[in-house]
C-alpha cells in the first residue's frame, strides 16, 4: 500500500513517499527535543476507496502509525488535488503516435480533439474502432456499413445490402430471359412485359373458351391463328347459337314471371297491411302489458302493507280486549267493594275480606295503567305505520303553515321532523327535516330542507355508507305543478350517511331549498298547507 506524508513544521515543509514504512519519519522525530515535537502534526493520505474499508471495523486505526481513526478528521485535500491535476503528463494515445504533452486536468479536453485517439464508428451496426484522424477514410472506403449507390437505379442503401438488393429487387437491374430466347440482357422492371412478346413464351390459343385447346410458342401462335381462322369462326357460331337458344329461354322465362308480378305485389301489399296491423296489436299488448305489471307491483306492495298492518293489529286487538276484560273485572270488584261498605257491620271477617279485595283491586289498577302504556304505544305505532312509506318516497304534508312559521320566527319550534319512510320493509329508515324560517345562511330569507338517516333495524343487512341518490321537492298546488326541487349525491366520508350509532345522523340538504317569497307568493301554499316530497333513488339498491 503506497502512502503519501506531508510533514508541516514551523517555517518549512516537505513531502515523502514510502512504501508501507515510517522510519525515516519515526526518526526524525526522535532527534527533535520534546518541544520540537510537539510543533510537528503528521498528515498521511489515502485513496478514496480506503476509507470505507478502515471504518468498516470496530475502533479504527490508522494502517501507517496504528493511532485512532475519526471521521470529522477526515477530509479532502485540495492542495494536494491541485498539485496532482496540474501534473505534466504524455497523452495515453501516446503508442499511436500522439506527442503531446498536458497537465493531467487537460487530459479530458485533448483526448476530445486528439487525431491518434481511438473512436468507434458512428455507423451503429460497425463495431470497429480507428484513430479519429483515419476516419473520413474509413467512412468513405472500408467500412463495409457505408452508404453506397446502386449503379443501375441510384437507391442508396448500405454495402452489405447491395448484393442483395441487385439480385432481388433492383428494377434496373440487366437479367436473363426465363425463356431463354435471343434477348440475353432485359431490365428486371420491363421482363413481365417482354413475357407477353417473347417468341419462346408459352402460350395458349386467345379461342380457348370457344373449344380450340392449342398450346405452343408465341412464334407459333401467329402460325395458329392464320391457318386455324375458319374453325375460329365455327366455334364462335357454336357457341353463338347456343347463347341465343339460352337468351330465348331466359326472355319466356321472364315473359311468365313478369305475368305473376301483379298478383305478386298486390299479394305483398296485403302482407305489409297485415304487418302494420299486427305491429299495432303488438304495441298495444306491450302497452296493457306494463300496465297490468305495474298494476300487480301496486297491488303486491299494498297487500304486504296490509299484511304488515294486520300483524301489528293482531296484539293490539288482543291487548284491547283484554283490558276490556280487566275493566269489567275492576268493575264488579268495585261494586262488590261499595255493597261490602254499605252492609258492613264491623266484623272481622269482612274487614278482612275488604281488605283483600282493596289489595286486588289496586293490582287491577297497576295492571290497567301498564296496559294503557302498551295501548298507546301501540297506537303510536300503528299511526306511523299507516303514514310510512315502504318505497323510497316521502309525501310529507304540513299544516297551519302560517302558526308553525310564527313560532319558528320567534324560536319556539325551529324545525320539525316528517314521519319516517323507508327504501323497503328491510331498507333504510329515513325522515325529512325543515326549517320554516331557514337555518344557517337561509336563516330569516328561505326554507331549508334537509334529509336525515335514521338507526333502522335492518341497519346491519344494509350496505355503508349510505349513497342513494336524495331529491327534495316542494310540491306546486297550482294547475301548472311547477314543482320545485333539488337533488344530490351522498358524500360517502361525510358522517351524515355512515350507520347511525345514535337515534339519527346529522342532517343534510339545503339551508337555502326556496326563497320566502317564492313560496308565500306562488301557488305552494293552499288551505294553509304545504307538501314536500322527498325521493330516494332505488333501483340500484341490492337486496339485504
Amino acid at each position: 500500500m503506497s502512502l503519501l506524508h506531508f510533514l508541516v513544521w514551523e517555517h518549512f515543509s516537505y513531502i515523502a513517499v514510502y512504501g508501507g514504512s515510517l522510519g525515516f519519519h519515526q526518526k526524525h522525530l526522535n532527534l527533535c527535543s520534546e518541544n520540537e515535537r510537539m510543533s510537528f502534526e503528521l498528515r498521511i493520505q489515502f485513496t478514496y476507496s480506503w476509507i470505507p474499508l478502515f471504518f468498516s471495523k470496530p475502533n479504527p486505526v490508522c494502517p501507517a502509525d496504528l493511532e485512532p481513526l475519526f471521521e470529522d478528521k477526515i477530509f479532502r485535500d485540495v492542495c494536494c488535488n491541485r498539485e496532482i491535476m496540474a501534473l505534466k503528463i504524455y497523452c495515453r494515445s501516446e503508442k499511436n503516435g500522439c506527442k503531446e504533452q498536458m497537465s493531467l486536468q487537460q487530459v479530458m479536453e485533448h483526448l476530445e480533439v486528439c487525431p491518434y485517439f481511438e473512436v468507434p464508428c458512428p455507423l451503429g451496426k460497425c463495431k470497429e474502432k480507428m484513430m479519429r484522424k483515419d476516419m473520413s477514410e474509413h467512412l468513405s472506403r472500408k467500412c463495409k456499413h457505408r452508404e453506397i449507390t446502386c449503379e443501375f437505379c441510384n437507391h442508396k442503401m448500405a454495402l452489405t445490402e447491395l448484393q442483395k438488393h441487385k439480385d432481388t429487387v433492383c428494377p434496373a437491374f440487366p437479367v436473363a430471359c426465363p425463356n431463354h430466347c435471343s434477348f440475353s440482357s432485359i431490365l428486371r422492371s420491363e421482363l413481365s412485359s417482354h413475357q407477353h412478346d417473347c417468341p419462346k413464351a408459352q402460350v395458349t390459343c386467345s379461342f380457348i373458351r370457344y373449344g380450340c385447346s392449342f398450346k405452343g410458342l408465341n412464334q407459333e401462335m401467329r402460325e395458329h391463328e392464320s391457318s386455324f381462322a375458319s374453325e375460329h369462326l365455327r366455334m364462335m357460331a357454336v357457341r353463338n347459337t347456343t347463347l341465343e337458344a339460352k337468351v330465348e329461354d331466359v326472355k319466356s322465362e321472364l315473359m311468365e314471371r313478369y305475368k305473376v308480378l301483379p298478383s305478386l305485389s298486390s299479394r305483398l301489399a296485403e302482407v305489409e297491411t297485415q304487418y302494420e296491423e299486427m305491429r299495432e296489436k303488438n304495441r298495444q299488448l306491450e302497452q296493457k302489458l306494463v300496465s297490468m305489471q305495474m298494476l300487480m307491483s301496486t297491488h303486491s306492495e299494498k297487500l304486504l302493507e296490509v299484511e304488515m298492518e294486520l300483524r301489528e293489529l293482531r296484539p293490539l286487538r288482543a291487548m284491547r280486549e283484554e283490558v276490556e276484560a280487566l275493566r269489567g273485572s275492576v268493575e264488579n270488584m268495585r261494586s262488590i267493594v261499595s255493597s261490602l261498605d254499605s252492609g258492613r257491620v264491623g266484623s272481622s271477617s269482612g274487614s278482612h275480606t275488604l281488605g283483600s279485595l282493596e289489595q286486588q283491586l289496586s293490582r287491577h289498577d297497576d295492571m290497567m295503567s301498564v296496559h294503557d302504556i302498551r295501548l298507546a304505544e301501540m297506537d303510536l305505532k300503528l299511526q306511523v305505520l299507516e303514514t310510512a312509506s315502504f318505497n323510497g318516497t316521502l309525501i310529507w304534508k304540513i299544516r297551519d303553515y302560517k302558526r308553525r312559521k310564527q313560532e319558528a320566527v320567534a324560536s319556539k319550534t325551529l324545525s320539525l321532523y316528517s314521519q319516517p319512510f323507508y327504501t323497503g320493509y328491510f331498507g333504510y329508515k329515513m325522515c325529512a327535516r325543515i326549517y320554516l324560517n331557514g337555518d344557517g345562511m337561509g336563516k330569516g330569507t328561505h326554507l331549508s330542507l334537509f334529509f336525515v338517516v335514521m338507526l333502522g333495524e335492518y341497519d346491519a343487512l344494509l350496505p355503508w355508507p349510505f349513497k342513494q341518490k336524495v331529491t327534495l321537492m316542494l310540491m306546486d298546488q297550482g294547475p301548472a305543478r311547477k314543482h320545485l326541487g333539488d337533488a344530490f349525491k351522498p358524500d360517502p366520508n361525510s358522517s351524515s350517511f355512515r350507520r347511525p350509532t345514535g337515534e339519527m345522523n346529522i342532517a343534510s340538504g339545503c339551508p337555502l331549498f326556496v326563497a320566502q317569497t317564492v313560496l308565500e307568493n306562488g301557488t305552494y301554499i293552499k288551505d294553509d298547507t304545504i307538501f314536500i316530497k322527498v325521493t330516494v333513488d332505488t333501483s340500484d339498491l341490492p337486496d339485504p
